[in-house]
């Protein structure tokens, strides 16, 4: 299996399994500090956090006494101790999966807080300078490959370069980064620009950039525009519940957190995340047992269209409900019927049903005999 293949994360986790009880076999006796140490490993990097030096020095020889049983050994190129928000032999926080984790030293309204007492500091996660500078390079070799091509064929290329990897750095603080690299973008596009044209004017500007809305965009005539990295917004993660499994059967709980689920529609699971497992009409969550309707915000009668935009998932009372405020607007000397859209959960299992029942009534007029 080649390094970076599909399967070699998964691999390195099957031969490094038993590195965190190696770790955590040092300080046994010890119960308090076994909750206070912490272990993540992926693939072939891992990370040991804990407030004592002492108790991360004995985790460390306990590794590389695991590891050489295999034949193995640390690098010490990649290997380091340091310390989240105090200076340790010149490092201040750690680099891990291309995140920087640190400790920053902040004034009591900004300070975070632990069992209600301030803590003097905030942690923040942002993304690591050595990937920053590889995308902003990826970037820059992109552009010098399509110095003659097209504008249109530039624009498709970079796209998913930049919205790729703003998705993998959209859960933590990277709003400051995300505009720095479209500072040093809007300057690789200007050397283009200028290598393409031989001079950067005005007329060079508006060949190239174009206003879209309020703002002047890389884009084409026909409206094709390049992606800007401060456009993704930033969402935080939200953990996982330690009592959760994808096949506990709560339908709810992970359509609401994935968007999909394979006992659900897809246009069903989209619409429980994008409200977040809440119906928009009485604004409580759907339960597991919960009937769930589609609902057009703006009815068909009025101009609705089927688009995602134009759909949300109510609770079947709250359907009734709307549907009715929905007629009265429309006026009470239109005796028309409003149709909306069915259940779409209930719709595929009375489908189900039904072709069931059919086969059924198939085989046993094929076994009734005459």
């Amino acid at each position: 299996m080649p390094q970076g293949g599909t399967l070699s994360p998964l691999l390195a986790l099957v031969a490094l399994h038993g590195l965190e009880t190696a770790a955590r076999g040092y300080i046994r006796q010890r119960q308090y500090l076994q909750r206070e140490l912490c272990v993540c490993v992926y693939a072939d990097d891992f990370v040991i956090l804990h407030k004592s030096l002492d108790v991360v020095l004995q985790c460390k020889a306990a590794v590389e006494a695991w590891l050489q049983e295999m034949s193995l050994e640390l690098k010490p190129s990649k290997t380091r101790i340091s310390h989240t928000l105090k200076p340790y032999k010149g490092n201040v926080g750690f680099d891990f999966l291309g995140f920087n984790i640190r400790q920053y030293p902040v004034s009591k309204h900004q300070s975070g807080c632990k069992s209600g007492q301030k803590l003097g500091f905030k942690t923040l996660i942002k993304p690591s300078k050595a990937k920053v500078a590889l995308h902003t390079q990826k970037l820059r070799d992109t552009i010098d490959d399509y110095k003659t091509a097209p504008q249109a064929a530039l624009i498709s290329r970079l796209n998913p370069i930049i919205r790729g990897w703003c998705n993998y750095y959209s859960k933590i603080c990277s709003k400051q980064t995300f505009f720095r690299c479209d500072y040093i973008l809007f300057s690789q596009l200007r050397a283009w620009a200028r290598y393409r044209t031989g001079q950067y004017n005005f007329k060079t500007l508006n060949k190239y950039w174009h206003r879209i809305g309020n703002r002047l965009t890389f884009s084409t005539k026909d409206g094709k525009c390049l992606a800007f990295h401060a456009e993704t917004p930033i969402s935080r993660y939200v953990k996982v519940q330690g009592n959760r499994s994808f096949f506990d059967g709560d339908v709810i709980y992970w359509s609401t957190r994935k968007g999909r689920h394979p006992e659900l529609p897809s246009r069903v699971a989209g619409l429980l995340k994008r409200y977040k497992g809440q119906c928009p009409e009485c604004g409580l969550r759907f339960t597991g047992n919960a009937r769930i309707e589609v609902d057009h915000i703006l009815p068909k009668q009025k101009g609705g269209t089927d688009r995602f935009d134009n759909l949300q998932p109510l609770h079947r009372h709250c359907h009734d409900v709307k549907t009715a405020r929905d007629r009265v607007e429309k006026g009470a000397g239109d005796n028309s019927r409003t149709i909306e859209e069915p259940c779409a959960v209930n719709m595929c299992a009375v489908e189900r049903i039904e072709r069931t029942a059919n086969s059924v009534g198939r085989s046993s007029g094929q076994l009734t005999p005459r």
